[in-house]
């Protein structure tokens, strides 16, 4: 597919680009060649391709679940302005 100067004005006002005139051509060619791709990529047969969530065939590496800290919980809340039941009291801010 071509793009022409006048397609490239009417994108270009759509998306509310600001595009020198001298460039106009430039772009012209880079969507063309763009469209292009894409057309033949939709060419392709993908009958037999499994989706994938990532393109190479990695494990996750993931750190054991283990506790690190100690629980500080009374130490933080002998500091709070107010706490109920081991909970935080704060302000109603939703009506």
């Amino acid at each position: 597919m071509s793009l022409t100067a006048n397609d490239v004005k009417k994108i270009a006002h759509l998306a509310r680009l600001g595009i020198e005139e001298s460039q106009i051509e430039h772009y012209a060619q880079d969507l063309s060649k763009v469209l292009d791709l894409m057309t033949q990529m939709s060419q392709t047969n993908t009958q037999d391709v499994k989706p994938m969530a990532h393109p190479l065939d990695q494990i996750q590496r993931l750190r054991p679940d283990s506790v690190s800290e100690t629980n500080q919980r009374d130490n933080f809340q002998a500091i709070a302005p107010q706490t109920e039941a081991g909970l935080y009291l704060v302000p109603k801010v939703i009506e």
